[in-house]
């Protein structure tokens, strides 16, 4: 994971952070291109109609709508969490060639515990991904303590 990755993943902890200002789930993703540049942000919001309202898909769905399959090929989604098998299936399906996470799923669970607001799977990101047709590079979770801790950060808590 290169000092780019970590800077961005720095910033999905900031944009989750202000979802949970909001009242949202604190959750954040962005879109970044080849070098970096940050194309998309997105929190979690609330929505009626349930929680499938994630910022990673809500990311996606939006970045369908400006980008070519062709060009997201080369971009890199950014999530302070891994991503859900939902939000794993649209980075499969807009094209996103990379994934750059913080926390696992089950570092999640960890977190949220029997939480029926967010009643995570135990599936990974790579599980999800290894069972498609496309070649897509996921990176993650996080080996430096001090960045795991800021990412934790406000799930601590939260979630009882």
């Amino acid at each position: 994971m290169t000092d780019t990755d970590k800077r961005l993943l720095r910033r999905t902890v900031d944009i989750a952070h202000q979802a949970m200002e909001k009242g949202n789930h604190p959750f954040g993703a962005l879109l970044a291109d080849k070098d970096g540049n940050i194309l998309m942000e997105q929190g979690n919001e609330f929505q009626e109609g349930g929680s499938a309202y994630h910022a990673e898909t809500l990311l996606l769905m939006k970045a369908a709508k400006k980008y070519s399959p062709e060009e997201l090929k080369s971009c890199t989604l950014y999530s302070n969490f891994e991503p859900c098998c939902m939000c794993t299936g649209a980075l499969y399906w807009t094209n996103v060639g990379r994934l750059v996470f913080g926390a696992t799923e089950k570092e999640l669970l960890a977190c949220t515990g029997d939480n029926e607001e967010n009643p995570t799977f135990s599936l990974s990101s790579r599980e999800v991904v290894e069972r498609g047709q496309k070649d897509i590079i996921i990176e993650g979770p996080v080996e430096d303590e001090e960045l795991l801790e800021e990412i934790l950060k406000d799930h601590i808590g939260f979630w009882k």
